[in-house]
């Protein structure tokens, strides 16, 4: 059975910085796309950064130069690195694991999500 597990999430002051982590269970991430979305209330989940398997990145245009998504093969996890936080980046955060190496799909895995807010 696959599950993912997102970690990091919190408050933060606008400017400051957060990690987001999700881990992997009961498959390999090697040869899999992973991402991140974002779902602030009323508004529908949008893609905010990509890796494919072959570790090409796509960012969505209001996070790029801040965030930085990254795996760890090894230990089946992916990462966000969250710089200079705008409150307009509050959501809840999840990740995707694709059940291909490059694209999305209807039967992908989806992680239950790490709220991420923006505020002072």
């Amino acid at each position: 059975q696959v599950q993912l597990v997102e970690s990091g999430g919190g408050s933060v002051q606008p400017g400051g910085s957060l990690r987001l982590s999700c881990a992997a269970s009961g498959t390999s991430f090697s040869d899999k796309a992973t991402g991140w979305y974002r779902q602030a209330p009323g508004k529908q989940r949008d893609l905010v950064a990509r890796i494919t398997s072959s570790g090409t990145t796509n960012y969505a245009d209001s996070v790029k130069g801040r965030f930085t998504i990254s795996r760890d093969n090894t230990v089946n996890t992916m990462f966000l690195q969250m710089n200079s936080l705008k409150p307009e980046d509050t959501a809840v955060y999840y990740c995707r694991l694709s059940i291909g190496s490059t694209y999305f799909y209807d039967n992908d895995y989806w992680g239950q999500g790490t709220q991420v807010t923006v505020s002072s």
